[in-house]
């Protein structure tokens, strides 16, 4: 099929699901309405691969495109290659948080291996990706928090930033004496760190003694600005 043929091809295709989706989801564009959509075309197969050059100015459609090229693969090596072709297309947080729905099961040192490299990719939501990947379920893994506390280091984004200091919190609930130990002896800037302990306090699943422990924080850990 030459050139043509396949942009006459993508097009038809293009306007078949355009058709469909206004059928089934419409204008509202509710998570569940695109996720019941997302499951109806993984149950038939759909190739939907045409929609790549279009997702980022039709936004509607950018969940659909990720939920079901990732259900096409076996394991979670396919999908993060797949996330990683189509990393240009992560322009957002919601974009980079909402992968970790889609996922395969991940094994703790795979994903370690793989954020080692994404934190330090020049793209922030990369970076961001690096960190929530990681929320909520790899956290329950034996020896999260010591293989976990390495990978944090200064950011100048605060979209990165928050996504550390969520990733600490997350950590602070799962292992609270290991996050402490770990806030109080970093070197990170304060702007990961106070956001960390706002967020410790802020949960409903950290003690009451746990959150004023860590209150008791902020005045060493605002030398590092």
């Amino acid at each position: 099929m030459n050139g043509i043929e396949t942009r006459s091809s993508d097009a038809r295709r293009l306007r078949d699901f355009e058709a469909e989706f206004a059928a089934s989801v419409g204008s509202g564009c509710k998570t569940a309405e695109l996720d019941r959509f997302s499951r109806k075309l993984i149950r038939g197969g759909a190739d939907i691969a045409f929609l790549k050059g279009i997702v980022l100015e039709h936004q509607e459609y950018h969940r659909i495109y990720f939920q079901v090229s990732l259900a096409k693969f076996s394991d979670a090596a396919g999908q993060f290659a797949f996330i990683e072709e189509n990393f240009d297309l992560l322009q957002d947080w919601w974009h980079v948080d909402q992968l970790t729905q889609f996922l395969r099961r991940v094994e703790l040192g795979f994903a370690l291996r793989k954020a080692d490299v994404y934190v330090l990719d020049p793209r922030p939501y990369v970076r961001r990706w690096g960190y929530v990947l990681f929320i909520p379920k790899l956290l329950k893994e034996a020896g999260a928090a010591e293989m976990l506390f390495p990978l944090f280091r200064d950011d100048d984004e605060y979209t990165v930033q928050m996504a550390e200091a969520w990733l600490i919190s997350f950590l602070a609930i799962q292992n609270p004496e290991q996050t402490f130990a770990f806030l109080r002896d970093t070197r990170l800037r304060y702007s990961i760190t106070g956001k960390a302990i706002q967020k410790i306090c802020d949960s409903f699943r950290v003690t009451e003694e746990w959150k004023s422990r860590f209150r008791g924080l902020r005045a060493s850990c605002r030398g590092f600005r």
